[in-house]
């Protein structure tokens, strides 16, 4: 496949005028410039045609600019757009009804709406304070809760998210993520690795480092996001609540990225069979549209009025994008995520086979990380191929986006079909035989 000519001249013009005008610390990847989109098709300015395997960053969970979601936001503009949380609207209350009904919890649900996840974090670290009357925090290794303060300080990704903004919000200790490919720590005999994480936590953290009676929540991603895409063993979740209910501390799910059906569940951490206390919303909850929740069980949220609220949280508009966005992951896409990714994960398996460059391929649903490496034995990881694979597959008309060290994730819209995937997976192939190539990995 010949690669595009990118950035094309209008691209170009455009991306000169951001860096006049735009804060340079937006984490821009490639050139892209875009102008329109449909579904999992978008284009850019110059006319070029991409599948989309983004989605901005898992956001657009029911393609782009789908007929229902934009007939929603219309009606909704032309009766009103704003009323601020002063205030009532039905559709605000109708989405509040709507999460209780899908939130992984069997009691009651109740939700604060925000605008973004950070802010939804921010909001359940704050809850976690006032009900457990408790102020220390354990959060994971590779995790990516969001840049505000106390959001970043859960962070722990990479580290240049907080250079230059420290003192940040204390009382967080990191602990590491159990990565099935990546094993940091010793299992005894008869324990799954994620049972031996819970343990190092419970004999080495609260036993030696903070008393259990002062920490009020876990706050973890169930699969991570920006840490690389990594699924948990399925012990390791029953382990971690079996923790929290020992001590009394909250278990936070923070569902940004991996929630609203993206793993063919509506909730990431119902894959692992268990109830969190708290969950974190945002990104795929409304199409596009900023919005983002955080849910609790409702006896826990028990702050009183004006200990937390915001001006634009349960915006009108957004909120009927949301309840368009959940009818039709609900009715249609749920499925789909789950098949298409199954058959996404085992068609990866057998490029596996065929790129020696492929040191792991995981994920559930359409949340897929493929990690890349110079050598399956040392597992030394490749993140300049990474990079390379990332821009070979740009130039010819595929949208990704790295993670973790040299992942790639691949989190298309709900939407996407299985023809869509075969040709995302082609183009996805030559850039890593392109790469590969390079980088004298080829077989």
């Amino acid at each position: 496949m010949e690669p595009l000519k990118l950035p094309g001249p209008k691209a170009q013009a455009i991306i000169d005028r951001d860096r006049k005008y735009i804060s340079p610390s937006y984490p821009r990847g490639y050139p892209f410039v875009m102008d329109h989109g449909a579904g999992t098709e978008v284009w850019d300015v110059d006319g070029n045609r991409f599948l989309d395997f983004a989605a901005g960053i898992a956001v657009v969970a029911t393609g782009h600019s789908h007929p229902q979601v934009v007939q929603a936001i219309q009606k909704q503009a032309e009766q009103f757009i704003h009323i601020s949380s002063d205030f009532y609207h039905e559709s605000w209350v109708r989405l509040g009804e709507k999460l209780d009904e899908i939130a992984p919890f069997e009691g009651p649900a109740c939700s604060f709406m925000t605008n973004s996840g950070t802010e939804s974090v921010e909001s359940a670290i704050k809850l976690a304070r006032y009900h457990t009357r408790r102020s220390q925090f354990i959060g994971f290794l590779g995790a990516f809760h969001g840049r505000t303060i106390g959001s970043v300080s859960f962070t722990a990704s990479k580290a240049h998210y907080k250079g230059g903004f420290f003192p940040l919000m204390g009382g967080v200790v990191h602990v590491p993520f159990p990565d099935p490919y990546r094993p940091v720590l010793v299992q005894r005999k008869g324990e799954g690795y994620g049972e031996a994480v819970v343990r190092y936590i419970d004999e080495e953290i609260l036993s030696r480092i903070l008393p259990p009676d002062e920490v009020a929540a876990f706050l973890i991603e169930p699969i991570q996001g920006e840490g690389g895409y990594i699924v948990p063993p399925p012990d390791f979740f029953p382990a971690l609540r079996e923790l929290c209910d020992k001590y009394g501390i909250l278990l936070i799910a923070d569902e940004v990225q991996s929630g609203m059906g993206r793993t063919g569940k509506w909730w990431a951490i119902e894959n692992f069979g268990v109830e969190p206390d708290i969950i974190t919303s945002a990104k795929g909850i409304a199409s596009g549209v900023p919005l983002g929740a955080m849910i609790a069980k409702k006896e826990i949220m028990d702050w009183p009025k004006g200990s937390h609220g915001n001006t634009y949280g349960g915006n009108p508009l957004a909120c009927a994008a949301s309840l368009a966005t959940i009818d039709l992951i609900e009715k249609q896409y749920l499925k789909n995520a789950k098949e298409v990714g199954d058959y996404t994960l085992d068609a990866l398996a057998e490029l596996m086979v065929r790129h020696p460059s492929i040191g792991d391929v995981r994920g559930i649903g359409l949340m897929i990380g493929v990690e890349f490496v110079l050598d399956r034995v040392s597992k030394e990881p490749a993140d300049q191929l990474r990079d390379d694979i990332v821009n070979y597959a740009f130039e010819r008309g595929l949208l990704t986006l790295g993670c973790g060290q040299s992942v790639i994730r691949l989190a298309p819209p709900l939407s996407v079909t299985r023809s869509e995937a075969d040709d995302a997976l082609a183009i996805f192939e030559e850039a890593i035989t392109l790469a590969e190539q390079k980088h004298g990995l080829s077989k």
